[in-house]
């Protein structure tokens, strides 16, 4: 009777193992870069952003102009003795606080220019993921990876979603 319950208890014990084995764990990987290179709304929001830059710019360009004009008149007129003492102490605070200000502008153009390109892409990355999740339960992937970032040391071409990925979202 033991060796009936232990036998038992082996081919038990084997039928899951072999049950457990046979469930197979899907991969596959996509290219995001390549992806969102080919997504017209990207392009377009590249282009948003280059022109918000090129204002940005443009306005910091003309305020260092401003800005140099002064130095060059305070320097011509503290050369001729138009200024006292005082009065150059005066016009070199207001330079310096210019500087200043021309400082916190190029903080705030990065900072302005990072709120817009996260306002501009973070709907087509949550669109993209969310084809991306479809895509991967459709064909019953339980993990996929990035092959832009670089953390693949193998794939086999079968296992590329990206194709997949592209037809939902109509590219």
């Amino acid at each position: 009777m033991r060796k009936l319950i232990t036998t038992l208890f082996i081919l038990g014990a084997g039928l899951c193992t072999t049950a457990f084995a046979q469930t197979v764990v899907k991969f596959g990987y996509i290219n995001s870069a390549a992806l969102l290179a080919e997504l017209p709304e990207v392009k377009a929001a590249d282009s948003e952003l280059t022109v918000l830059q090129t204002q940005l710019k443009k306005k910091g360009e003309e305020m260092v102009a401003a800005l140099q004009q002064k130095y060059t008149e305070v320097g011509a007129k503290d050369k001729n003795g138009e200024f006292s003492p005082k009065q150059l102490e005066t016009e070199s605070a207001k330079l310096k606080e210019e500087e200043a200000n021309i400082s916190k502008y190029e903080q705030d153009m990065g900072q302005q220019l990072t709120k817009k390109r996260e306002e501009l892409l973070t709907p087509i990355l949550d669109k993209v993921n969310k084809a991306i999740a479809e895509v991967a339960k459709e064909v019953g992937y339980v993990y996929i990876f990035d092959a832009s970032a670089n953390i693949l040391l193998y794939a086999d071409q079968s296992t590329d979603i990206t194709v997949a990925v592209k037809k939902k979202l109509g590219i």
